[in-house]
């Protein structure tokens, strides 16, 4: 990354809820978005904002994330999950994250992520995958 992220870009998804994001706590109440899917689809919106300031060669992995899921959302909503550029340094991108549908916020949090070679990134999957 040769030019530094403009702070304020945004990345967004929105997805509806299936019952494959779900977790359901049985004859306790209705099926609702689970943590891991939504921290899936707030990092795929990172990604989205990352994208537009990596070089020919680059990917952005993750690094950090904290995420506070503040409300449930039933199978069946819309959700909006947006990642905010709030920093950069070298090849590291801080990003706010949020997360509706459509009725409130149903999370808020912090994430980084760093620009890599993906040719690297790879050779050292691959090495893994070898052992």
């Amino acid at each position: 990354m040769q030019t530094p992220p403009k702070i304020g870009t945004t990345g967004e998804r929105k997805f509806t809820v299936e019952a494959s994001h779900a977790i359901s706590f049985g004859a306790e109440g209705p099926a609702v978005l689970s943590t891991p899917w939504l921290v899936w689809f707030l990092e795929h919106a990172s990604l989205d904002a990352a994208i537009p300031f990596l070089e020919a060669g680059e990917i952005t992995v993750g690094t950090s994330v904290e995420v506070e899921h503040l409300a449930p959302t039933p199978v069946g909503a819309n959700v909006t999950c947006i990642a905010r550029i709030v920093h950069s340094e070298g090849p590291v991108i801080s990003y706010q994250l949020e997360a509706s549908d459509g009725h409130e916020t149903i999370a808020r949090g912090f994430h980084k992520r760093r620009a890599v070679n993906a040719d690297r990134f790879a050779a050292r999957v691959r090495k893994k995958m070898s052992q």
